[in-house]
Protein backbone atom coordinates (compact mmCIF):
# COMPACT_ATOMS: atom_id res chain seq x y z
CA UNK A 1 0.00 0.00 0.00
CA UNK A 2 1.29 3.44 -0.92
CA UNK A 3 0.34 6.57 1.10
CA UNK A 4 1.21 10.24 1.11
CA UNK A 5 1.75 11.53 4.64
CA UNK A 6 1.73 15.25 5.43
CA UNK A 7 3.10 16.87 8.60
CA UNK A 8 1.93 20.33 9.65
CA UNK A 9 2.99 23.14 12.01
CA UNK A 10 5.36 22.15 14.84
CA UNK A 11 5.36 18.51 13.67
CA UNK A 12 6.83 19.59 10.34
CA UNK A 13 9.59 21.43 12.18
CA UNK A 14 10.19 18.64 14.70
CA UNK A 15 10.39 15.92 12.04
CA UNK A 16 12.26 18.04 9.49
CA UNK A 17 9.89 17.35 6.62
CA UNK A 18 6.51 18.42 5.34
CA UNK A 19 5.57 15.25 3.46
CA UNK A 20 6.68 11.80 2.47
CA UNK A 21 5.43 8.90 0.39
CA UNK A 22 5.41 5.56 2.16
CA UNK A 23 5.14 1.97 0.98
CA UNK A 24 3.56 0.02 3.82
CA UNK A 25 2.37 -3.55 4.34
CA UNK A 26 -1.38 -4.08 4.06
CA UNK A 27 -1.46 -4.83 7.82
CA UNK A 28 -1.01 -1.09 8.44
CA UNK A 29 -4.66 -0.43 7.71
CA UNK A 30 -5.71 2.24 10.22
CA UNK A 31 -4.57 5.61 11.51
CA UNK A 32 -3.62 3.96 14.81
CA UNK A 33 -1.47 1.34 13.06
CA UNK A 34 0.19 4.05 10.96
CA UNK A 35 0.89 6.14 14.07
CA UNK A 36 2.46 3.10 15.77
CA UNK A 37 4.58 2.37 12.69
CA UNK A 38 5.83 5.95 12.42
CA UNK A 39 6.48 6.35 16.15
CA UNK A 40 8.65 3.21 16.06
CA UNK A 41 11.21 5.27 14.12
CA UNK A 42 12.24 6.63 17.54
CA UNK A 43 13.24 10.05 18.89
CA UNK A 44 10.98 12.85 17.64
CA UNK A 45 8.73 10.35 15.87
CA UNK A 46 7.42 9.26 19.27
CA UNK A 47 5.26 12.37 19.18
CA UNK A 48 3.03 10.53 16.69
CA UNK A 49 2.46 7.53 18.98
CA UNK A 50 -1.15 6.60 19.66
CA UNK A 51 -2.46 8.50 22.66
CA UNK A 52 -0.48 11.68 21.96
CA UNK A 53 -2.38 14.87 21.27
CA UNK A 54 -1.89 14.87 17.50
CA UNK A 55 -4.86 15.08 15.15
CA UNK A 56 -5.17 13.14 11.91
CA UNK A 57 -7.11 13.48 8.69
CA UNK A 58 -7.66 10.98 5.89
CA UNK A 59 -8.18 12.60 2.50
CA UNK A 60 -8.91 15.93 4.22
CA UNK A 61 -11.54 14.52 6.61
CA UNK A 62 -10.80 14.42 10.35
CA UNK A 63 -10.27 10.85 11.51
CA UNK A 64 -9.81 8.83 14.69
CA UNK A 65 -7.16 6.19 15.25
CA UNK A 66 -9.75 3.56 14.28
CA UNK A 67 -10.25 5.10 10.81
CA UNK A 68 -9.31 2.77 7.97
CA UNK A 69 -6.67 3.79 5.46
CA UNK A 70 -6.00 2.39 2.02
CA UNK A 71 -3.80 2.56 -1.03
CA UNK A 72 -3.47 6.06 -2.44
CA UNK A 73 -4.83 7.85 0.65
CA UNK A 74 -3.44 11.16 1.86
CA UNK A 75 -2.92 11.21 5.62
CA UNK A 76 -2.26 14.48 7.45
CA UNK A 77 -0.98 14.83 11.01
CA UNK A 78 -1.05 18.09 12.92
CA UNK A 79 -0.79 19.20 16.51
CA UNK A 80 -3.59 21.09 18.19
CA UNK A 81 -3.34 24.81 17.51
CA UNK A 82 -4.52 27.83 19.40
CA UNK A 83 -5.17 31.23 18.06
CA UNK A 84 -5.51 34.64 19.42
Amino acid sequence: MKLTVLYFASLRELLGQARETLELPDAVDSIGALRATLSARGEAWGRLAPGHNVRAAVNQVMASDAARIGDGDEIAFFPPVTGG
